[in-house]
Order: structure tokens, then C-alpha cells, then sequence
């Protein structure tokens, strides 16, 4: 699972780009059956915003920040889509954790079976 990240009307620099994907590497510690993530970082005059939106199973996360430093901000919607990971998880386990174990079972077999495969 790989983090997309856009830029809007700046130039993305490999300081950013690194600072994001050590923030995105923290998430997983927390959730680690995330489907896709896409973070969008957007300058305009002053304010600099970070939008990430985190795809798991039967929904999208999605959390904003604003400040004037980049930086702040990107640290800001992390931790902001922490929380909300966390609350995601704890629900899924107080609904009915048998089907989260299933979930997990399911996801981690491949797509096709090897003995329908012609050669």
C-alpha cells in the first residue's frame, strides 16, 4: 500500500514528500488494512492546507488542516487521521470481531485459484 500525494501550486520537495511518508508509516502501526491514502497538499497565498483521505473497508477517512507551514500541517492531518483510525478500529472490533478476522483471512488470499488457471 503506497501513499499519492498532489501538490497544487507549489513545487513538492523531497523534504516534504520524505516528512509525509514517515507521518504515513506511523498510520500503519495503527491500522494496517488500508486499501489507499492519498494526501493533497495545497498552497494559497499564505495558508498552506493538507487534506488526506484514507480508504478502508466500507468507508473513506478524510481530514483537513490548515496552517502557515507546511510542516504543521502535514503533522496536523496525520494526527488528526490517527484518531480517526483508531475510533474506526474500535468500532469494527465492538461490531463483530469474528467478521474482522474473516476480513483479514479473505484479503490475504490471492484473487485467482491456481488449479482454474490454464497454462
Amino acid at each position: 500500500m503506497e501513499l499519492q500525494i498532489t501538490a497544487r501550486h507549489f513545487e513538492l520537495t523531497t523534504e516534504i514528500k520524505d516528512h509525509a511518508e514517515e507521518n504515513f508509516e506511523g498510520l500503519k502501526r495503527y491500522f494496517d488494512n488500508i486499501i489507499s491514502s492519498h494526501l493533497i497538499l495545497n498552497v494559497e497565498k499564505h495558508r498552506k492546507s493538507a487534506e488526506l483521505q484514507i480508504k478502508v473497508y466500507g468507508q473513506t477517512l478524510r481530514s483537513t488542516e490548515e496552517s502557515d507551514n507546511m510542516y504543521v500541517s502535514i503533522e496536523s492531518v496525520f494526527d488528526k487521521a490517527t484518531g480517526q483510525l483508531k475510533k474506526y478500529k474500535g468500532k469494527l472490533k465492538h461490531k463483530n470481531p469474528k467478521s474482522i478476522s474473516d476480513l483479514q483471512e479473505k484479503s490475504a488470499e490471492p484473487d485467482t485459484d491456481v488449479d482454474s488457471v490454464d497454462f
